[in-house]
């Protein structure tokens, strides 16, 4: 790590393999920012126990395809620490240590813990559940991170992490930094029924997907449901193939754009010309895919080596923080 440079901090859940909507709304911004910046990308299996406690059985299949994933979208392993979170012991003793400075009302008064409740039907909550920001708050300081990339959704969520950071400084010691948000201008990426692509409507297309699939979901695609044929006059701005063209085929975006609105193209040929230049897009990224997964051994060897070194940045800020609350170590006994 370097002094001068900021550090960012970024992780996902392995829930399985990662989609067009992670790829734009995440991975993109992060594959710049370790250029210049420290950057800290965990596959966040603890997590994963939040509400897939008695579902462990492919979290480790799964963290595999979320490493392939990562690397197959450009992440550098020269330039940035990618780690498992569980190999990383320090994220659960922070996140012990932080759990008992905070206070329960500040979790409880969490929007998306309300909604997890809500959308769930959950009658007893764990404390995991409940404390999962409070981990969140852990992964992010226990490198000490001054940025963190959110989407505006998760802003809620930071600023409960940057609460806990300021009541542990004020106790203790000015450790920890107050993590700023990195807003990116990602693009919408609409999923096959026309919500945001997300794992949990089922209305994805995955990074990895072949093309004979891709092209498959595609043809389920929701369209303007004034243009039933060819000759119909659509409506592009309401159209979700038409938003992925934005993102993929801006070269033909004007000229979809009239031909759609005259009736001139109808949905049929607009998704064939879709799959085209999303196929092309993808095949570099699939490319990397491929060559990554001829060497499980190998990255499974890159998740080691990064974890041991997130390990090592992970017990410099464990040894600052045991020490301002005077607690018995290694370091300062």
């Amino acid at each position: 790590m370097s002094p001068q440079r900021s550090v960012v901090y970024s992780a996902m859940r392995p829930t399985g393999r990662l989609h067009l909507g992670n790829l734009e709304g995440a991975l993109r911004s992060l594959v710049a920012l370790q250029r210049d910046r420290d950057l800290f990308i965990g596959i966040a299996d603890l997590h994963m126990l939040t509400d897939h406690s008695e579902e462990t059985g492919e979290v480790r299949a799964n963290v595999m395809e979320l490493a392939l994933d990562y690397l197959a979208a450009g992440i550098d392993p020269e330039h940035s620490v990618m780690h498992v979170q569980s190999e990383v012991p320090q994220h659960a003793e922070l996140h012990l240590i932080l759990s008992m400075i905070t206070p329960v009302s500040w979790l409880e008064r969490s929007p998306t813990y309300k909604e997890r409740l809500e959308e769930q039907h959950i009658s007893a909550p764990g404390y995991g559940l409940l404390g999962y920001p409070v981990l969140q708050t852990a992964d992010i300081l226990v490198y000490r991170a001054d940025t963190v990339p959110v989407g505006k959704d998760q802003l809620p969520h930071l600023e409960l992490s940057r609460e806990i950071a300021r009541r542990f400084n004020r106790m203790y010691a000015e450790i920890f930094p107050e993590p700023q948000p990195y807003l990116t201008e990602a693009p919408l990426v609409p999923g096959s029924d026309g919500r945001k692509m997300s794992k949990s409507y089922g209305n994805t297309i995955e990074m990895a997907a072949t093309p004979d699939a891709i092209r498959a979901i595609l043809r389920k695609y929701l369209t303007d449901p004034q243009k039933v044929r060819k000759g119909d006059k659509g409506r592009p701005e309401i159209c979700p193939i038409f938003a992925l063209h934005r993102i993929y085929n801006k070269g033909e975006e004007n000229e979809i754009a009239t031909d759609c609105r005259s009736g001139a193209l109808g949905c049929v040929d607009c998704k064939g010309k879709l799959g085209t230049a999303l196929l092309a897009a993808l095949e570099p990224i699939q490319e990397r895919r491929r060559e990554f997964e001829r060497d499980a051994d190998a990255v499974a060897g890159l998740l080691h080596e990064g974890s041991a070194r997130a390990r090592g940045v992970a017990e410099e800020t464990m040894t600052a923080v045991r020490g301002a609350m005077s607690m018995w170590s290694p370091a300062n006994s």
